[in-house]
């Protein structure tokens, strides 16, 4: 009798399709009948062999599929193999249907196949799986599930990281949970890697607790963490803002065998920044220097952003600058951050010159850079530049977005030039760009302001008709228009609309609009009432605001009730310095000057010096309704600072006493 070879082989190859009734597999401790018919062969073989010839329809058990088949001892490494053919077969299962489970089913009882937990843990890490989006988590944990229910296998550690790993792609909190709570009931033994791969899925979902306990848990099971599980570990406490944490992993690290690295220091000087400890950040990049370790573009870039955030131009500018001596490669993101720092500070010419010598470096320019020289040419009343620059840009190729034609429109737009800004907005249609409500904004606003309410008020309406959500900057546009040209009723009516029927937060601009608009109709109680209810809401004003509604009190005569809902706002916690000097302006220009007077002595009775400003806006005032000689006076009086000194004595002067040496009916 004759033995088989002690290595399993199948008689049709795996990804041959085989007749469950004409396929079998033979294991080492099979054997065929001799020709005299010798024992030796447990029947049930026999049977298989000739399982078509009609004695019997048993089958032999299911055989359990690796995800590689190694077939020379030669071979190390499972890596370095082809993937078992079964593997293409599954993965073309995995299609998301309703049927999905029962397919697998009917695959695996056909070719009479059981899949090992290393296939499961293999096919959930494959591409098919990990780099889809959309449903492929729910795919991966639907088959999960599936092959927990084949008889006797049990998921191993591997398959659940592996697992846990697709789902935090997807950021599918509440399934990782649900795996969390089956780990935490198994016995099993945690290696490197796989502590590692939870630590870095569940510190990007800010899941400290899971992480915590992942990192007890190589404490129990004596794993010394890595480098990798250190910066693993830290980046997910800084990220889900447990910066002190953080800072003490830091020092464990650097008291201890593990020292910090390039990575580790960016992520502590990240979770710095994203705390608003900017000093500490720096500190901590100045410490990276002394310990022999270089910043390298993250680094940098993380510095630039926060520097960004916080309108600190200069350093952006400063940063960039020391990363171009030290050869370093400047992202494109940088230039972008950089330029637009120096756009807004005015600095035009300088960010161009960035942009050039960007260029020159052989960095491409992208659409974002572009829109953000074009939108600092608009802002500063540049426009020809701006669109020159469009031109430039179409020229070489790149084409403008929805964001780079609002910011042309809306420049186009506060300089009057409403007609060209229609010629781009038709553009856009024509283009198939989704206009956004930031780019009906501009419009409506120009319009509006250009006296085309009507115009205006039809492009409102068709935002509703194109699905473009309408926000506060759209409908505040459309008010203003409306009482611009004295269509009150229609923006109280918009104003009611706003928030009753689309939603809309009725901001403090709103108010300013209306409240202003109401003055200028006489309606001087339904200003006052707007101011009411804007205060009940629990809208902060501001100076603007304010100075709306002073301006309509102080013009109708009503001084002291402007001055006496000034004085209400400081216990609220609202101090406008700059208010009673805007009313003093107020009443000068509108001839007012013995209110002005009273006023600014009222200043002086509260223990304030009178700006030097105020009295120049006052010296005006004087001359423009025709006193002159109280003009100069006043220029070479005391009373412009609210004193006059006699020797250490300083003594009180009134505005009001300068009035009193003319005629009273002069005024």
């Amino acid at each position: 009798m004759r033995r088989l070879s002690r290595k399993p082989f199948s008689v049709t190859a795996p990804n041959r399709p085989r007749s469950s009734s004409k396929c079998f597999r033979l294991h080492k401790d099979d054997t065929f009948l001799s020709s005299e018919g010798s024992k030796g062969s447990p029947l049930p073989s026999v049977r298989w062999l000739f399982s078509g010839g009609g004695t019997t329809s048993s089958l032999p058990p299911p055989e359990w599929i690796e995800p590689f088949n190694d077939v020379s001892d030669l071979v190390k490494s499972s890596r370095s193999l082809k993937p078992s053919p079964w593997v293409s077969q599954i993965l073309n299962l995995l299609d998301g249907s309703e049927s999905m489970e029962s397919n697998l089913d009917a695959f695996c009882r056909k070719f009479l196949i059981k899949l090992s937990p290393s296939f499961v843990s293999f096919v959930l890490r494959s591409d098919e799986v990990v780099r889809e989006r959309g449903q492929q988590h729910v795919v991966a944990w639907r088959f999960f599930n599936w092959a927990g229910k084949q008889k006797k296998y049990a998921h191993t550690l591997e398959c659940y990281v592996s697992l846990v790993d697709v789902l935090a792609m997807e950021k599918d909190v509440d399934r990782i949970r649900s795996l969390c709570g089956e780990l935490r009931k198994m016995e099993f033994a945690l290696s490197v890697c796989s502590a590692n791969e939870l630590i870095k899925s569940f510190g990007k979902l800010g899941m400290v607790e899971e992480l915590l306990w992942v990192w007890r848990k190589m404490k129990e099971n004596g794993i010394e963490p890595t480098l990798y599980t250190y910066n693993f570990l830290m980046n997910g406490l800084v990220s889900s803002m447990f910066v002190d944490s953080a800072e003490r992993v830091f020092e464990v690290m650097e008291s201890g065998r593990i020292k910090p690295d390039v990575v580790t220091y960016n992520t502590m000087i990240k979770g710095y920044f994203k705390a608003g400890r900017t000093q500490r950040a720096v500190e901590k990049v100045r410490d990276m220097e002394t310990r022999g370790l270089e910043a390298d573009k993250i680094t940098y870039m993380t510095v630039i952003q926060a520097c960004y955030a916080d309108s600190d131009f200069s350093s952006c500018v400063a940063l960039y600058q020391e990363m171009d001596e030290k050869g370093l490669e400047v992202p494109s993101h940088a230039y972008s951050l950089v330029i637009g720092g120096l756009c807004k500070e005015g600095k035009l010419n300088e960010g161009y010159a960035v942009f050039e010598s960007m260029i020159r470096k052989g960095v491409k320019p992208n659409v974002a850079i572009y829109t953000v020289l074009i939108d600092g040419y608009v802002k500063f009343g540049s426009v020809e530049d701006a669109l020159r620059l469009l031109e430039r840009m179409m020229r070489e190729g790149f084409e403008p977005d929805v964001v780079t034609y609002s910011v042309v429109v809306n420049g186009l737009c506060k300089n009057g030039r409403v007609e060209e800004a229609l010629g781009y907005f038709e553009a856009c249609r024509f283009k198939g760009l989704a206009i956004n409500s930031m780019f009906y904004s501009s419009l409506i606003d120009g319009l509006g302001k250009a006296g085309r309410v009507d115009e205006a008020e039809r492009l409102f309406e068709e935002m509703s008709e194109k699905g473009c959500t309408r926000d506060s900057y759209c409908y505040n546009a459309l008010i203003d228009a409306f009482t611009k040209c004295g269509k009150v009723e229609e923006a109280l009516a918009l104003f009611k609309r706003m928030e009753e029927e689309e939603g809309c937060d009725q901001t403090v601009y709103t108010y300013t609009i209306l409240i202003s608009g109401m003055f200028k109709e006489r309606r001087n109680e339904e200003a006052l009432k707007l101011w009411e209810m804007m205060i009940d809401k629990g809208i902060t004003p501001t100076a603007a605001c304010f100075r709306a509604l002073s301006t309509g009190l102080c013009l109708s005569g009503k001084v002291g009730r402007a001055c006496k809902i000034l004085d209400e706002l400081a216990p609220m916690g609202v101090i406008l310095d700059a208010a009673c000097e805007d009313m003093i302006n107020t009443l000068c220009k509108a001839g007012r000057i013995k209110e002005a007077c009273k006023l600014a002595d009222g200043i002086t009775e509260r223990g304030r010096e009178v700006p030097g400003r105020i009295r120049t806006v006052m010296i005006n005032a004087l001359r423009k309704v025709g006193k002159s000689d109280l003009a100069m006076k006043l220029m070479h009086s005391k009373i412009g600072i609210g004193y006059e000194r006699m020797g250490s004595i300083k003594r009180r002067v009134k505005f009001r006493t300068l009035l009193d040496s003319f005629d009273h009916h002069d005024f």
